[in-house]
């Protein structure tokens, strides 16, 4: 009898592993308008829809507390939810917040983490509706579940993606990342010489990014303003690349982006350097940036490039399977997924 051949997760990576476990779930409740696959799943409540999304972050995986302010990381913690539902064309109404709590935390570093919490819920005018707590054995675990509501046709999927739309993406990238970078690189040199003091002056933006990321509400506002709806949407978190394969695989579509336009600020291209590291690769594959990526029509073109935070980086082709970095040279290389992978 030959041996059932065992597969590691790594082999199939955070996303294969999503797809795997969940290719064999139907919807069988009509009100389930998107289950699976997108930014958040989206709730059919008669005049509106309904949307509810929720993320996992452990002590070690997404977050150290060596140089994570609790209540940097209880503000961090929401906002990086409710980006999920402003990527649905969404507004955020509620969270939880549940914890797993190891025996080294006081009652005090816990005030301070939902010190964090209440002001992201004060910003996003959220509220807090429940949760749960429990003790853990492996540092602390943080489970927030944020929902919000959309009108139905405003409600934006990652699979709107039209041939010949534009993409366009809001603020910069690849900053989050390099933020991450220089608290790594200072954290290993103090635990080298434990009198060594951290030198972080000059990296204001980039440890900003990271530590306390900001929602783009303020991109949804602008775009309703000037009447524009996207086709397709989705939030980076994993990283450009990563986000722009998972817009072509929902839509069925090809991609080209220019890396000339991927904006990326002078600070961040400057860190990069300090680490022997090409800018574009932070941006392409960092993460973390909580950005919006997001595809309209042709027509748009005008209103879109008066949006002072909104660059527009490339255009969706009908070659299905087909996504392009394309370089300042005119020469293309394939688009690779190389973001952030939480479960490898």
């Amino acid at each position: 009898m030959t041996a059932k051949k065992v597969r590691t997760i790594e082999e199939l990576g955070e996303f294969g592993l999503i797809d795997h476990l969940t290719s064999g779930f139907i919807n069988r409740q009509e009100s389930t308008k998107m289950g699976v696959g997108d930014d958040a799943a989206v709730i059919d409540h008669g005049a509106y829809y309904q949307v509810i999304t929720t993320d996992l972050l452990l002590e070690g995986i997404h977050f150290d507390l060596v140089y994570t302010p609790l209540r940097h990381l209880g503000y961090k913690a929401v906002v990086v939810n409710l980006s999920d539902v402003y990527a649905m064309n969404a507004a955020p109404r509620q969270i939880t917040v549940s914890l797993g709590i190891s025996g080294k935390f006081s009652v005090e570093a816990l005030e301070e983490f939902y010190e964090g919490v209440k002001l992201a819920c004060e910003r996003f005018k959220v509220d807090l509706v429940g949760g749960d707590t429990s003790g853990s054995m492996t540092g602390l675990v943080i489970s927030v579940t944020a929902i919000g509501t959309a009108l139905k046709e405003e409600v934006t999927f990652r699979s709107g993606a039209l041939n010949n739309q534009l993409i366009c993406v809001t603020g910069d990238l690849g900053a989050a990342f390099m933020g991450l970078k220089i608290l790594e690189r200072e954290k290993q040199l103090h635990a080298k010489d434990p009198e060594f003091q951290p030198e972080l002056s000059g990296y204001d933006y980039i440890l900003r990014r990271f530590l306390k990321p900001e929602p783009r509400v303020d991109v949804l506002l602008e775009l309703k303003e000037a009447g524009i709806k996207p086709g397709a949407m989705i939030d980076i978190s994993d990283g450009l690349s990563s986000e722009l394969l998972h817009i072509c695989k929902a839509s069925e579509c090809g991609c080209q982006v220019y890396d000339e336009r991927i904006p990326v600020l002078d600070e961040t291209a400057e860190a990069a350097r300090e680490f022997g590291m090409e800018p574009m690769v932070a941006a392409l594959h960092g993460g973390e940036d909580y950005e919006l990526l997001f595809t309209v029509p042709l027509s748009a073109h005008d209103k879109i490039t008066a949006i002072q935070s909104v660059s527009i980086i490339g255009n969706i082709t009908d070659k299905k399977g087909s996504a392009l970095l394309v370089g300042n040279d005119g020469s293309a290389i394939p688009l690779q997924a190389q973001g952030w992978d939480h479960v490898s």
